[in-house]
């Protein structure tokens, strides 16, 4: 009776014990504060798993645009961002929000819009030419006004245009205020014209009405940096897992799963870490 006893209390002292390692030990996780093109390409559901088994660590992201994912990113609601407007992004750094800052991955920006092209851009290979031609014409645009990566990319081109068209004044002028996804499928709707990231429109494409019209410019390369959110300015964030996130995704191994990544035989990515540039994580 007395080993019976013995064993019992033996096995309640362990379950109790092992209660409260894993409720002081609870699994890592960070928060990834990204774009919405990483979202609605499928590239995160696709890499944060492989990441998680590789390294016991689980990822949740928030997709919004560029502006709203470094704000999150500055106020410490996140531990990394991995977002794509380098305007945005040194003005982030040079206040001390990030700890370090790398190249991951680019794409291209594109032109879409109806087969019927009623601005007549279709082959055009400049892009300020474009806008051009779609403001003169009147032609209806669609902008997702969110100061995304994209937004300040079509913005620029205005700018090159030297004009910046408003919804209050220009009625061919309209705002989604939504990510990519939800845009391109305005556009399409519509049978407007979008500026978009190559990656989104070639996973969605297949359920839009819309053509490539204009490729080509090298004013519309696109690309993304992962930063990982200083704890010194903010202690609060998980510094040394996103650390360990980004340094996963410009491995071998993360640079080799990003250009593997395909849909409908097109990478949607291209994988660009450089070791040499100054900031790396």
């Amino acid at each position: 009776m007395r080993w019976r006893v013995a064993i019992a209390v033996a096995v309640v002292l362990m379950v109790a014990g092992l209660a409260v390692s894993i409720q002081s030990h609870p699994p890592t996780s960070i928060i990834l504060a990204t774009t919405t093109s990483t979202r609605d390409t499928g590239l995160l559901d696709y890499l944060d798993p492989l990441f998680t088994a590789d390294s016991g660590i689980t990822v949740q992201y928030v997709a919004v645009g560029t502006g709203q994912a470094l704000d999150m990113a500055a106020r410490g609601d996140a531990d990394v961002a991995m977002v794509h407007a380098p305007s945005l992004e040194i003005p982030f750094m040079n206040a001390g929000h990030g700890l370090c800052r790398s190249a991951v991955m680019y794409n291209r920006f594109l032109i879409v819009g109806p087969a019927s092209d009623p601005a007549g851009i279709n082959g055009l290979t400049n892009a300020t030419q474009a806008f051009e031609k779609i403001w003169k014409s009147n032609s209806t645009f669609i902008t997702r006004g969110d100061n995304s990566g994209t937004n300040v990319k079509e913005l620029a081109i205005w700018a090159r245009v030297g004009y910046i068209p408003s919804t209050t004044n220009d009625s061919w002028y309209l705002d989604t205020g939504q990510g990519m996804g939800a845009t391109l499928t305005v556009a399409s709707e519509k049978g407007a014209y979008t500026l978009s990231d190559d990656g989104t429109f070639y996973a969605l494409q297949t359920s839009l009405q819309l053509d490539i019209l204009v490729a080509g410019d090298p004013f519309l390369f696109n690309q993304y940096h992962i930063i990982v959110v200083s704890p010194t300015q903010h202690p609060n964030v998980n510094a040394a897992a996103a650390l360990e996130y980004a340094h996963w995704l410009v491995s071998q191994r993360g640079q080799t799963l990003i250009a593997g990544y395909e849909i409908g035989g097109h990478r949607l990515f291209t994988p660009n870490y450089n070791p040499n540039d100054s900031g790396v994580c």
